[in-house]
């Protein structure tokens, strides 16, 4: 590795920023303490020329990246915004403007993983480091709550590259002026001691920076799902680590199974992800050269026609013995394989088998299918084929004539690995290498799209986005974050260890994104809900606009109705004694001088004076409520249970038998008057409900809004 030159002043500290870019860069820089006090630090390159200034030392470590692509070339516009914000940063080093700083990157960072594009850049590491480099002053701030955006962003970044930064911060603490003290390894001016690069965590085998292609290649038989989303995005981020792309291809193989709504929703799903591809293909594409490819391989005998049943030909695979027709001639499998091109009666009977290794211990090996008839027709193009290739068959052909460098998959696969690069071999085609990673299995989840087409044919759901499916359509209308998902899975990283998730992390992350934006609304269940008559309340109703969150005003305001009848809970009603102070949550305390109760013990009426000028903190009951007025709107919430009652099924245990009855509760409620605002897809707060999110907004007042309840990370309640 070339060792570059930092020239700092003699009575100076590197700038943190450049120090971690030539870290996340993999450059290794020496540094020399020589120039005069207060200059800014000079790159000295290896044919002797110099490049002035913090920014433009960053800027070129950024083009040299040789472990991050893109960390600052990318395209004019995001290449402009990155220089934007690397002049914008230094207003962090202004005391009078730090929290001014915080507060308008808080607010930017609202809806964003990272400050330009959807990946990691120079401007990222910039901004960190002014924030690191704040020491405590920052640490309070977190603390504090306060940036609840930026500080998720900072721990975010401060997490996936903890390795290298970490090692950065740990040595600066701060002056009693505004200066930092240096490093350890720069105390001594003369010992030009390397920074050490960062290395990944994993590596693709053979990758070379910039040559790497990657494939996405989910087949078109349901919607993408939680599973398939881990693998998108392992593609992606090992296609941006390696500046390489990614393509993606409909494995189109089975007409019974596909159709171009998949298709369709498919590409949608993929773009919720945020995933950059480079253009999208169909195994079907390649049928007229797999059909050459499968000629090619009879007549050379490495392939044959066998017309064995299915089950029993399953037997002697998995008992080692040859098929009758495995010795064949050329001619009489090319006889057989032209029955099966026209789909005719004796055709439909046989199916193309590969002639590999019958005793192989890896199963995998033993004359695996390559061919099968199919008569129905395909969704791209129609009738024209009776016969259609497998998975194993149709895999390492078109990766490898499509230019795939690497084929990541999950390690349940790991068996037919050596299949994969036997057909490649046979083929005469070019190897790719495989890399395995760890599936993504969450408890009492299905991700088998058989076993989810059940629930849809079965009516157990409303279909493939039913908020209680683990597809990406699903868990969003449940009111999950992309950006919740996407750091969720990207923090399980290339792993291979098998794991079984649960749900609750997700969710964690989730409500740390929703919680410090999302608007806060009142709702009171409708079922035996109290009326509450404050005698020295208002005469005449009067509105109040309230903020819809205290602490983040982007949220935008309310108008609250205070009137002299208010609606509570019956459970809260039920929990006031007679003289008991309570406070009405925004309005302030009231005392409860009457409570009337029915025949059947709940609360009827209660009866009560404002103490506005009482005390909230010496009050055990903080209460929500409602005016007594006609713009209240109908409201339906919507608690959703697990599909399945067993966290991990069995091996041989048939998920049919562990279906959960009860997995959706609806309750009916009112919601306050700004609710008909609400637009679909809203994620909001229900004061000492929790979150929810809007599946149906107001329509008019006959027809309630539906709210749709999002988990906070603890156990999701079986409904």
């Amino acid at each position: 590795m070339t060792e570059l030159k930092l020239l700092i002043a003699t009575d100076d500290t590197p700038p943190l920023s450049v120090l971690a870019v030539a870290r996340l860069a993999a450059v290794s820089l020496a540094l020399h303490p020589t120039l005069t006090a207060a200059s800014p630090p000079n790159l000295l390159l290896t044919n002797g020329t110099k490049l002035h200034g913090t920014n433009v030392v960053i800027r070129y470590l950024g083009r040299i990246s040789t472990t991050i692509p893109n960390l600052y070339q990318r395209d004019a516009l995001e290449t402009t915004q990155i220089d934007e914000w690397l002049e914008y940063a230094s207003v962090f080093a202004s005391g009078s403007e730090y929290e001014g700083a915080c507060k308008y990157v808080d607010g930017y960072l609202l809806h964003r993983t990272f400050l330009v594009g959807q990946s990691l850049s120079v401007a990222d590491i910039v901004v960190w480091s002014y924030l690191a480099g704040a020491g405590k002053r920052w640490e309070s701030l977190m603390k504090s709550k306060k940036y609840q955006n930026l500080a998720r962003w900072y721990t975010t970044i401060s997490t996936e590259h903890a390795s290298v930064l970490n090692q950065l911060t740990a040595p600066f603490t701060k002056k009693k002026d505004s200066g930092l003290v240096k490093p350890k390894e720069t105390e001594n001016a003369n010992s030009n001691k390397q920074i050490v690069s960062n290395r990944p965590e994993v590596d693709l085998p053979e990758a070379e920076m910039g040559k790497v292609v990657l494939r996405f290649a989910p087949e078109p038989s349901g919607y993408l799902h939680i599973g398939h989303s881990k693998a998108a995005l392992m593609n992606q981020y090992f296609a941006q680590r390696y500046n390489g792309k990614v393509i993606v291809r409909f494995d189109d193989t089975n007409p019974a199974k596909e159709s171009n709504e998949f298709v369709e929703n498919l590409l949608i799903d993929i773009k919720t992800l945020g995933i950059n591809y480079e253009k999208v293909t169909y195994t079907s594409d390649y049928f007229p050269q797999l059909m050459q490819m499968a000629e090619k391989l009879i007549k050379e005998g490495k392939a044959y026609i066998d017309d064995t049943p299915r089950e029993q030909m399953q037997k002697e695979r998995m008992d080692g013995i040859d098929s009758k027709c495995r010795n064949n001639t050329v001619d009489e499998n090319m006889k057989l394989w032209k029955e099966m091109i026209t789909g005719s009666e004796r055709g439909l009977q046989c199916c193309l088998r590969g002639k590999l290794d019958m005793q192989d211990p890896n199963k995998s090996l033993r004359d695996p299918v390559y061919y099968r008839c199919n008569p129905i027709p395909h969704h791209r193009i129609g009738s024209k084929y009776k016969i259609y290739p497998t998975y194993d068959f149709a895999c390492p052909f078109v990766d490898s004539v499509e230019g795939i460098t690497h084929v990541l998959r999950s390690s349940e696969y790991h068996d037919r690995n050596a299949q994969y690069y036997r057909i490649q071999e046979d083929m005469g085609l070019r190897k790719v290498h495989i890399y395995e990673f760890s599936r993504l299995n969450m408890v009492y989840t299905l991700l088998s799209k058989r076993k989810l087409l059940w629930f849809v044919q079965n009516g157990k759901v409303d279909g493939w986005d039913d908020a209680r499916f683990p597809t990406v359509q699903g868990i969003v209308r449940r009111g999950l974050q992309i950006e919740a998902l996407i750091q969720f899975i990207l923090e399980q990283g290339a792993s291979k260890n098998l794991n079984l998730m649960e749900w609750d992390k997700l969710w964690n992350i989730n409500k740390k994104i929703i919680d410090p934006v999302c608007p806060r609304h009142t709702a009171i269940l409708e079922q035996g809900r109290v009326l509450l008559t404050l005698t020295n309340g208002p005469e005449k109703p009067f509105v109040r606009v309230v903020p819809k969150h205290k602490k983040y005003e982007d949220a935008g305001e309310k108008a609250t109705t205070f009137t002299k009848r208010i609606w509570i809970e019956q459970a809260d009603a039920m929990a006031i004694s007679v003289d008991e102070e309570i406070t009405l949550m925004d309005w302030g305390n009231a005392i409860i001088k009457k409570i009337n109760k029915g025949q059947d013990g709940s609360v009827s009426e209660l009866v009560g004076v404002l103490h506005l000028e009482g005390s909230v903190k010496t009050t055990k009951l903080k209460l929500t409520w409602l005016p007594e007025i006609d713009e209240l709107v109908p409201t339906t919430l919507v608690e959703f249970g697990y599909l399945i009652t067993k966290k991990k099924l069995d091996e041989d245990e048939d998920f049919v038998d562990v279906v959960n009855p009860n997995t959706k509760k609806e309750i009916a409620a009112f919601g306050d008057a700004n609710m008909r605002n609400l637009k679909r897809g809203d994620i909001l707060q229900l004061e000492r409900k929790g979150y929810f999110r809007c599946d149906v907004p107001f329509i008019r007042p006959s027809k309630p809004i539906v709210l749709y309840s999002i988990p906070d990370g603890r156990q999701i309640a079986k409904v």
